[in-house]
């Protein structure tokens, strides 16, 4: 009953756009996958998949990609990212599938666990950060993890039993200067243990975000090229 955790899984079943043109750990990525992911993840085990999940533009195209991981072990937890064009609304999305579920505006509970998250976006101070067209998404992305916070809130008064709260995003809850952001805080004041993102690729690139201890908060990068293609176990 442990729970797991990879980003960044840019599945094409269907062929239309593959990542191995980007080469290193790209290459076989999703035989790779399925391989470690078979000899890592039992069917009693949880997979948070913090984004990027399909290249899929619409629900229907992104069908089959959401079958293939459904076939793999376990229970299946998505987190939009920024690829995913596919995601609709959570009424067309939840019952496809019975091993996948979704978040967005709420939070999950496990046997020993509880998730919040949402999928974030570029912080203030990143280079690539404009006001005129970021600020407004930011600002509803934060919106959005408040709102899975006081849902997780409401799941560990619920519980009443010492379960671990973990935080999730698709981007970095950072700008690349790491300095502190709203979703940070959010974080921290919910009480998260670890937080795990994606969206980072590159050796260049991957330490671009938070990686340790902040403010009592583990962050930790688990986009597919940084974790090698097998899922990390985060709590258990």
């Amino acid at each position: 009953m442990s729970l797991f955790a990879i980003a960044d899984l840019h599945l094409s079943t269907d062929g239309r756009k593959s990542m191995e043109v980007f080469g290193g750990e790209w290459l076989g990525y999703m035989e790779r996958l399925k391989k470690n992911w078979t000899e890592t993840v039992s069917d009693t085990d949880t997979v948070l998949v913090a984004g990027d999940i399909s290249w899929g533009l619409r629900l229907a195209d992104a069908i089959g990609d959401l079958a293939w991981l459904a076939a793999l072990p376990g229970k299946k937890l998505l987190l939009r990212g920024n690829h995913d064009l596919w995601w609709s609304s959570m009424a067309k999305m939840r019952g496809l599938f019975p091993s996948i579920a979704f978040i967005q505006n709420d939070a999950y509970e496990g046997d020993n666990f509880v998730v919040m998250g949402s999928r974030g976006w570029l912080c203030p101070g990143d280079s690539g950060f404009s006001e005129s067209e970021d600020r407004k998404i930011y600002e509803r992305e934060v919106m959005r993890l408040s709102f899975s916070a006081e849902a997780a809130a409401r799941l560990l008064s619920e519980c009443g039993s010492e379960k671990i709260l973990i935080g999730a995003m698709h981007y970095p809850p950072t700008n690349e200067k790491k300095q502190p952001s709203d979703f940070t805080r959010i974080f921290a004041e919910a009480g998260c243990k670890k937080v795990v993102y994606g969206h980072l690729h590159g050796e260049d690139n991957f330490y671009n975000g938070p990686l340790g201890n902040c403010d009592g908060v583990e962050y930790i990068l688990c986009s597919l090229d940084k974790l090698r293609c097998r899922p990390m176990l985060i709590a258990e």
